[in-house]
């Protein structure tokens, strides 16, 4: 599959390739679904005789669930579920499913001399774990996940990418970062990093081009086949 121009151009910087996990890499819910995830912290925080409003009752997102105690709770209760949600990602990692092309972008990216990087709302061990199990984890390095316990930290704030970016020792406008949600097209734009917005639902398409992604991809084959055509160009 042929890349949009944009996505060519980005790559042949050299710069590194940033990934978001839950999309570009892999659908970690996809056996141990999302909304079964946030009601058991729900029912957690229930338990522990917190009213829960119906909204959240509702939400199918853990990490909005999260985000939502992070901004009302006690730090002790957000402590509570973070730790459960980390031990259900753990659960789920097991149970994920490869994103098709996923496997090729990482490798490929390596294969011509760009650095790899994870940077996820995911628990960082969930990441690591998964990596490992499909043997990826010589690839990928750093792997900066969610902030413990710290929500507000997570993307779209753009101290996890610029940690990455530091980690690195690269500048950020040198990078590229593959996400499939607005967190991270927000996140990266307030990084100063370029954004391919990895578009895997039809209607995300115009809104990454609304919100300034760079590129918009509806498939990972795109940047693997951008990544195959700079491998042959430069004799990689």
């Amino acid at each position: 599959m042929r890349a949009p121009d944009g996505v060519a151009r980005l790559l042949a910087r050299g710069g590194p390739l940033l990934l978001d996990f839950d999309g570009p890499v892999c659908s970690i819910f996809a056996g141990y679904p999302a909304q079964a995830v946030a009601a058991e912290l729900v029912a957690l925080m229930r338990d522990s005789g917190v009213l829960v409003p119906t909204e959240i009752a509702e939400e199918p997102d853990p990490l909005d669930v999260l985000r939502w105690v992070g901004r009302v709770g006690p730090q002790s209760l957000t402590t509570s579920v973070e730790d459960a949600l980390c031990a259900a990602e753990m659960r789920a990692v097991a149970t994920a499913e490869a994103t098709p092309y996923g496997r090729e972008v990482i490798v490929g990216a390596r294969q011509v001399g760009l650095s790899v990087a994870a940077v996820s709302n995911n628990s960082a061990g969930a990441v690591t774990a998964y990596l490992a199990a499909r043997r990826l984890e010589m690839y990928v390095h750093p792997v900066v996940g969610r902030a413990y316990a710290d929500p507000e930290r997570m993307k779209p704030n753009p101290e996890p990418i610029l940690r990455a970016v530091g980690a690195l020792g690269a500048d950020p406008a040198e990078c590229v970062l593959i996400g499939d949600s607005l967190s991270d097209i927000d996140g990266g734009r307030a990084a100063g990093v370029p954004v391919i917005g990895y578009a895997n639902r039809p209607w995300k398409v115009s809104q990454f081009a609304e919100r300034g992604a760079d590129a918009v991809i509806t498939s990972m084959a795109e940047v693997a086949g951008a990544l195959v055509a700079l491998a042959e160009r430069t004799g990689l």
